[in-house]
């Protein structure tokens, strides 16, 4: 930790003036973009390791401009909203933002957030084991490569997404909790929002499985959690 690139977009100065504040006292190096225009500029010119992102921009709406970062880019994404409704925030985690944050918020909450997001990312979120990539009938996970193919062929995951199947897929058979895999995958142990998991696990069983409503992986223990069984 200490020279991370955090690129902050947000239109309200008060806002990005705190949040820049707190983050460099930090020793991250921060950037500031006004509009998601900006954004976009600056994620190509700057190569951020994590973003913050508003929901209400001017010119590109955050939703746009996570989506179209995310198509683009692996680093995590953390949004920020004055709106708390349920509706929004999945629909920002849909889009492939890691987390989210609703405005008004401590700005020392923010940043260790942005700790915990940061140093899951550094270190792969899951240590792996040397040896060989997890293999099973129709997948494969590559831990060092952090690549996973299906079926042969390549399948694009956001750095949570990976770090999600792969600490399932390493567990095989073992139900976790959605506090539980906030807690080993996204490191948040107070302030998670259950609700990331649920979302991330859509979104992983869009992409790896043959048949998302009948999943032959990641699998739902109905009031329990998420296992994963091959």
């Amino acid at each position: 930790m200490g020279q991370e690139r955090i690129l902050v977009v947000d239109d309200e100065p008060i806002v990005t003036e705190v949040v820049q504040r707190y983050l460099s006292r930090e020793g991250y190096r921060v950037t500031v973009a006004p509009d998601g225009e900006s954004a976009l500029r600056l994620a190509r010119e700057v190569g951020p390791d994590l973003v913050v992102l508003d929901l209400m921009l001017p010119k590109i709406d955050g939703l746009e401009v996570c989506q179209r970062l995310r198509a683009d880019y692996s680093f995590p994404i953390i949004m920020l909203s004055a709106k708390g409704e349920e509706s929004d925030k999945i629909l920002g985690l849909g889009l492939g933002a890691d987390d989210y944050v609703t405005k008004p918020f401590s700005p020392g909450e923010l940043t260790a957030r942005v700790k915990a997001v940061l140093r899951r990312t550094a270190s792969g979120a899951v240590q792996p084991r040397a040896g060989d990539a997890l293999q099973f009938e129709g997948l494969r996970i590559n831990p060092h490569s952090r690549v996973v193919e299906r079926d042969g062929e390549a399948v694009h995951l956001t750095a949570k997404e990976f770090d999600l199947l792969y600490f399932l897929a390493k567990h095989v058979g073992q139900v976790f909790s959605r506090e539980q895999l906030l807690d080993n995958v996204w490191d948040f142990e107070w302030y998670g929002d259950a609700s990331t998991v649920t979302v991330h696990i859509r979104r992983l069983r869009e992409k790896v499985e043959p048949n998302p409503m009948r999943p032959r992986y990641v699998k739902t223990v109905w009031g329990v959690g998420y296992k994963f069984e091959p």
